[in-house]
């Protein structure tokens, strides 16, 4: 059972993340459709002899199999550009997180705050407790509060990395001398993993990502701890 659920996508904590799952079932419908058709239509012409030696042309069966799947390219094509305008959109953000991205680690900076900025390590296995998860979790979390509209912007010092969380659906790519944003909801308290997805060098695997989604009101608290 293990093995089926990870195959699964994540369970979602963003609406962005929401309309990705159902555009990727909707697509999966499609596409299962088409292969158990195709596949009955093999199968049949096994085990029939419907032949005819002397057909030509048959326009209407032609015409018929090129207008198809176009009208299933339209139903598959109208909801990913829906989805792609709405990635796209940057509503008016509540906070801004920038994300740097270094060979072999994560440094972020609260931009609408004073000096409040850190380094991100994964925490080695030798020096982990006993309730951590191995190769996931890092010395300094992000803080972030759910139901708050967040911006991140996200370069990179060295080598192109990817800032990517799975259950948010956000993954943007880190690039030296670029300053690449996108913005996301969390719409649930809780830990939410994600890690670098580009090859970037020997230490790619070991530069994970970890958001802590918690109430505004512990926000702030933890923002004027770190300000004193």
């Amino acid at each position: 059972m293990a093995t089926w659920a990870n195959l699964n996508l994540q369970n979602s904590a963003s609406p962005i993340m929401e309309q990705l799952t159902f555009f990727h079932d909707h697509t999966l419908l499609i596409v299962t459709m088409i292969t158990i058709l195709v596949g009955y239509i093999m199968f049949m012409l096994f085990f029939n002899k419907f032949t005819n030696r002397y057909l030509l042309s048959g326009q209407t069966i032609e015409i018929i199999w090129t207008i198809l799947p176009a009208i299933v390219l339209i139903f598959i094509a109208l909801p990913s550009l829906r989805l792609l305008y709405l990635m796209d959109e940057i509503n008016n953000p509540s906070i801004t997180l920038k994300t740097i991205g270094h060979q072999w680690y994560w440094s972020y900076e609260y931009s609408d705050f004073l000096n409040i900025e850190f380094d991100s390590y994964m925490i080695p296995t030798n020096e982990m407790s006993l309730d951590g998860f191995r190769l996931l979790d890092v010395d300094n979390r992000i803080i972030l509060p759910f139901n708050t509209q967040i911006r991140i912007l996200v370069s990179a010092t060295d080598v192109l990395h990817s800032w990517t969380i799975p259950a948010l659906g956000v993954k943007v790519d880190a690039s030296p001398g670029r300053l690449n944003q996108t913005n996301f909801l969390i719409n649930r308290p809780g830990l939410f993993f994600g890690q670098c997805s580009e090859i970037c060098g020997a230490n790619h695997s070991f530069m994970p990502i970890v958001i802590e989604s918690i109430p505004s009101n512990y926000f702030i608290k933890w923002i004027s701890k770190m300000n004193n």
